[in-house]
């Protein structure tokens, strides 16, 4: 890392560390128990609640592209969709977000959120480098066949793409940070933005950024996206790519991975090994999604299939590494929509209100868990008669259960909510709830 970015990285790593602190603290002061050690509060009126999850929760679920003439099914709250820098900008420092305008817009008119990832590099298309770069002095164009198709790969040695590269991200998320149209944005580089170039010409500071300059652009992304969550592929724990191995800091960043070649028959390897990498408690700091793989078509009929594949079943491996979401675009040709809604709602957090108590005129009270296999990564907030309580669901953490007392004019007709200001028309959070 260059000595000038070594403190920037310091602070953002202390500013995440605080911002736990007082997350934790916060969690601790609005939980509301009664008898110490028991963890029940036992006061006021139980009152009888049911109520049952009928859809997949909002920011979780089998994601298909934004292109899919299954988009509109009942299964999906999710949509995906590659963007490409030069349709953003063509002019040194003119950006038009139209293009993202256009796509969000499609994608929340059908009560969905988006899923973005922006490449320069796709087999057989040129590179989505803007013009006025690849016209810059210097600049060289490099092109070369990849997957049998004449591809054009970026050069990294330009500072001006370099610049361009940081100051598109500081931008984007200056204004989509907070964007509830928004669930979740990927980034990377090399084929696809997924971290790789295993076929073409590979070149660490050429035609892939240098380690320097990866470890420059991830940190100004912990800087920039505060609220949205972003993710890279699971590749880049290869140290041929990506800075990690020397660099350990930068894995107290607070990003999220992808794997696109999930349930692929070697998945234990490889696979794996990387998730590890990453650390196993990645989860709880910024959500983990991926692709069904397409190593072979088998993959993509079988990866839903009840009885599993290569040995194992979607659900209990998704549950292994704390999955959210996953790309299945062509799962609608090979699996019945009740089977890709069951698989769809295994993923992500799952509430469920586990007690419920009142005491009329002033308070309710009620014991949440969280039964799913990841967090909701955004705030969230029980609520009583419009009044939320002061708990953030955002930290409670697969496995866990919390008391909160909210002070509200309650009564026995009074009925809990999960409320979260980052959703679009159409979408609410469900619970469970089996309380006599």
């Amino acid at each position: 890392m260059t000595p000038s970015s070594q403190p920037a990285l310091n602070s953002s790593v202390m500013r995440h560390l605080l911002t736990y602190l007082s997350i934790a603290l916060l969690a601790l002061s609005s939980c509301t128990c009664g008898r110490e050690g028991t963890g029940e509060d036992d006061e006021g009126l139980r009152v009888p609640l049911k109520a049952s999850l009928t859809h997949v929760q909002p920011m979780t679920g089998i994601v298909l592209w934004t292109t899919s003439n299954a988009r509109n099914s009942d299964y999906v709250q999710l949509e995906f969709a590659y963007m490409l820098y030069n349709d953003v900008c063509k002019e040194k420092d003119v950006f038009d977000w139209t293009p993202m305008e256009n796509l969000l817009n499609d994608v929340a008119s059908r009560g969905h959120q988006a899923v973005v990832r922006f490449r320069y590099t796709y087999p057989g298309y040129s590179c989505a480098v803007p013009d006025y770069i690849k016209n810059w002095p210097g600049y060289e164009v490099t092109e070369a066949l990849s997957e049998g198709r004449k591809t054009e790969f970026p050069d990294w040695r330009c500072e001006e793409l370099q610049r361009f590269h940081l100051e598109f991200h500081r931008r984007f998320a200056e204004r989509y940070d907070r964007d509830p149209r928004l669930a979740f944005v990927e980034t990377g580089f090399g084929l696809w933005a997924e971290y790789h170039i295993y076929d073409g010409p590979c070149v660490i500071g050429r035609t892939f950024p240098s380690h320097d300059f990866q470890a420059r652009f991830l940190t100004a992304m912990d800087q920039w996206f505060t609220d949205t969550p972003w993710l890279f592929s699971i590749d880049a724990a290869d140290r041929k790519y990506a800075p990690f191995h020397k660099q350990k800091d930068l894995l107290e960043l607070r990003f999220g991975n992808f794997d696109d070649s999930f349930m692929c028959e070697d998945w234990d390897g490889y696979n794996f090994e990387s998730w590890q990498f990453f650390g196993e408690d990645r989860y709880r700091k910024a959500p983990l999604g991926g692709e069904f793989s397409y190593y072979t078509t088998s993959d993509q009929r079988h990866c839903l299939d009840t009885a599993g594949m290569h040995g194992r079943v979607f659900e209990q491996l998704a549950a292994r590494v704390h999955m959210t979401f996953i790309i299945g675009n062509d799962q609608p040709r090979y699996q019945k929509a009740d089977r890709i809604q069951e698989a769809a709602m295994s993923l992500g957090y799952r509430f469920e209100i586990r007690d419920y108590r009142i005491k009329e005129g002033e308070w309710a009270s009620v014991l949440v868990a969280n039964a799913g296999v990841a967090p909701i990564y955004r705030d969230a907030y029980v609520a009583v008669e419009g009044r939320r309580g002061e708990y953030n669901l955002r930290t409670l953490m697969p496995g866990d259960e919390v008391w909160i007392r909210i002070p509200c004019p309650a009564s026995k007709e009074s009925v809990p909510t999960i409320e979260c200001d980052h959703l679009v028309s159409g979408q609410h959070i469900e619970y469970q709830a089996s309380i006599e």
